[in-house]
C-alpha cells in the first residue's frame, strides 16, 4: 500500500472513532437529562461525561436542535419533545398500549404497574405508574434495570426463553404457571407480581410488572395482572 493510500486510510479510521467517541458522548447526555427530570447544568453534564464544559455545550446544542434536549429558563436542560416520537417508536407502540391500562390497574390495586422489556441480560422499565388511589406506594423510575432471572419481572422475562439445561427450577416453575410472585429480591420487603406479555411478535420479551409492600395485595393480583397482560397484547396486535 502506498504512504499517500496509507495517510488515507488512517484518516479515514480516525475520522470514524471521532464520529463514534462524538455519537457516544451524545447518546451519555440524552441518557444523562432523561434521568433527571429535574434537569441538569451543563456543568453538572460536563463533569458526568468527563468533558471540557464548552464539548458539553456542543453535545446538548445539537440535542436541542433535533428536540431531543430543551434548556428552561432556569439554564438547566431536560428531555425534549423529540424523546417522545422515539419512545413511540419503542416494540411497536407496545408501551402506548400498555399506559392507559397500566393507569387503571395501578388505581383499582392500588400499587405501582409497570410494562418491564428484556434488553440483553437486563429487564429495563419502559413505562412506570404510579396508583392515585393510595397515599403511600412503592416506585421506580423508566429506565431502571436489573438482571433477568431476578425478582417477578425478571424471572417472567427468563421463563419467555426457549427451556435451557441448567436454568433454575424457578425458573421453570414461572413458564409453567404463567406467572411470577416474589419478595425483598429487588426492594427489601417488597412484593412483586409478573406476567409475561404474549404478542405477535415471538421475538419481544415484555410482561407486566406489580410492586408493592402489602402482602395481601400481591396475592390478589395474579388474575388482574394476567387480564392486564392478555388485554395490552390484544391491542397491541390490533394496533
Amino acid at each position: 500500500m502506498s504512504e499517500k493510500a496509507t495517510q488515507q486510510n488512517g484518516a479515514a479510521t480516525g475520522s470514524r472513532v471521532t464520529g463514534s467517541q462524538t455519537l457516544a458522548r451524545g447518546l451519555s447526555a440524552l441518557e444523562l437529562i432523561a434521568a433527571h427530570p429535574q434537569g441538569l447544568a451543563i456543568q453538572e453534564v460536563a463533569e458526568r461525561l468527563g468533558v471540557h464544559r464548552t464539548i458539553a455545550y456542543r453535545i446538548l446544542a445539537t440535542l436541542s436542535d433535533f428536540h431531543l434536549a430543551v434548556r428552561g429558563p432556569d439554564g438547566r436542560y431536560r428531555a425534549g419533545s423529540g424523546t417522545v416520537t422515539l419512545a413511540r417508536g419503542y416494540a411497536a407502540g407496545v408501551r402506548e398500549a400498555a399506559l392507559p391500562v397500566l393507569r387503571r390497574a395501578a388505581d383499582d390495586l392500588g400499587a405501582t404497574v409497570a410494562l418491564i422489556s428484556a434488553e440483553g441480560d437486563e429487564a429495563v422499565a419502559v413505562a412506570v405508574v404510579e396508583p392515585r388511589s393510595v397515599d403511600y406506594h412503592i416506585s421506580y423510575r423508566v429506565g431502571s434495570r436489573h438482571p433477568i432471572g431476578v425478582g417477578a419481572a425478571g424471572l417472567a422475562l427468563a421463563a419467555m426463553r426457549s427451556p435451557s439445561p441448567g436454568e433454575p427450577d424457578e425458573v421453570a416453575a414461572v413458564r409453567s404457571a404463567g406467572y411470577a410472585r416474589t419478595f425483598g429480591q429487588i426492594e427489601p420487603g417488597a412484593y412483586g407480581v409478573a406476567v409475561p406479555l404474549r404478542t405477535a411478535d415471538p421475538a419481544l420479551h415484555m410482561c407486566v410488572n406489580l410492586i408493592t409492600s402489602r402482602e395481601d395485595v400481591a396475592q390478589d393480583a395474579v388474575p388482574v395482572m394476567r387480564a392486564v397482560a392478555d388485554e395490552i397484547a390484544a391491542l397491541a396486535t390490533a394496533g
